[in-house]
């Protein structure tokens, strides 16, 4: 796979597919990490002297021009951080001219072709992207699982190489997929198991240690026999979450579940939380929101015991500030501990963000929680493919 150490900038008009797909709130951006994810490689490609041509999207507008999910807001914060202007242009214009400033393209996902099923219109759109470019470089890793016209296609056609955050988030999975330092302990939280069941089963075959949090383990917690109460779970999951815990004993992989949870009867700042031990389980009427401090002291523990860590999915609903204790205390312990740490986009890289934990603390941060699992799910990437086939 090239970089941009490969490429020829100088005076060259260069394609740059970034992830800017950045939380908004009543027009403001409320998280820019994404973008700020993306400068280093925009000022790579500026001080070489290439003229970037920025290509996004922002939200599902599903094929249709939406005002609500312009990028424009995101022009105006990556001019701010570059220190250059940034000109966003009219949809439909995919910049083929030769341009005086940075230019974003208008949310990519306006045109329908983007994320089309039918191959010979997203080449089309693929086309027209690169008239009038001289090289492509992918930097958007939370898209690279995606085949779509910007994505893969348009990297068909010109000379193309990664841009340094995607040569990063390789480079960091890499290390925690090849030949990981051990003991080796995966954290996975967030609400449905369904979602990660292609992960699980891929890293029995690798991890030392498996802890489970979120919404999800009251489907391993079930199980085993627990009352849940009016938790979270699916009903057609309990079976293969049994025979999981049964291959990981068969394999010698430990794996953390719960022994205590924060529960309520419903999910709101003010809402009458009690901490109840899984050994008596949930009444009805309550459901798990988060794991409780024991739960949390332990979990804390055995990533403080690891030499390699990689965290996908909070603990609870850490938003609301009293189910926030344990994806706080994950999120801290990956901070304090010496081994390699790498949290997997997504909601894990928002609580870090959100939660006022260390992130520098933290070896990597990925941007793609989507591709991100699908690394962990050892699965190859669309996005990365592509370039290695080039």
């Amino acid at each position: 796979m090239r970089t941009l150490s490969d490429l020829e900038l100088q005076d060259a008009t260069v394609l740059v597919r970034l992830d800017l797909n950045v939380p908004l709130s009543d027009g403001q951006i409320t998280d820019d990490g994404r973008i700020r994810a993306a400068l280093p490689t925009l000022k790579e490609l500026l001080d070489a002297g290439a003229r970037p041509v920025v290509v996004a999207h922002l939200g599902r507008p599903k094929g249709e021009v939406k005002p609500e999910f312009s990028l424009a807001p995101v022009a105006v914060r990556l001019a701010e951080l570059l220190g250059v202007p940034v000109d966003l242009a009219a949809p439909g214009d995919f910049g083929t001219g030769v341009p005086e400033h940075v230019v974003l393209l208008e949310n990519i996902r306006f045109d329908p072709r983007e994320a089309s099923k039918v191959p010979a219109e997203r080449a089309a759109l693929a086309e027209e992207l690169a008239a009038g470019k001289t090289a492509y470089v992918s930097d958007g890793f939370g898209v690279l699982h995606r085949e779509q016209a910007s994505v893969t296609d348009v990297a068909k056609l010109l000379p193309n190489a990664a841009g340094r955050l995607v040569e990063k988030e390789i480079t960091s999975f890499a290390a925690v997929l090849k030949d990981p330092a051990r003991p080796y302990t995966v954290v996975l939280g967030g609400s449905k198991v369904s979602d990660k069941l292609g992960v699980i089963d891929n890293l029995l075959q690798s991890v030392d240690r498996l802890i489970i949090g979120g919404g999800m383990c009251f489907t391993f917690l079930a199980a085993q026999g627990h009352s849940i109460g009016d938790s979270l779970f699916e009903a057609d999951w309990v079976d293969k979450c049994g025979e999981i815990l049964a291959s990981a004993a068969e394999r010698g992989v430990e794996v953390l579940l719960p022994t205590d949870v924060v529960i309520a009867q419903d999910i709101s700042d003010d809402a009458e939380t009690q901490i109840v031990s899984m050994t008596d389980g949930i009444p009805d009427g309550w459901k798990g929101l988060d794991i409780g401090p024991d739960t949390a002291q332990t979990y804390a523990a055995a990533i403080l015991n690891s030499a390699t860590v990689v965290w996908n999915g909070p603990m609870g609903v850490f938003e609301v500030t009293p189910f926030a204790a344990g994806t706080i205390a994950v999120a801290k312990a990956l901070t304090q501990t010496d081994g390699f740490t790498v949290v997997g986009g997504g909601d894990s890289a928002a609580a870090v963000r959100l939660l006022d934990v260390d992130a520098d603390a933290i070896d990597h941060i990925s941007t793609g929680g989507g591709a991100s699992l699908e690394l962990l799910e050892g699965k190859t990437l669309p996005g990365i493919a592509v370039l290695e086939d080039a």
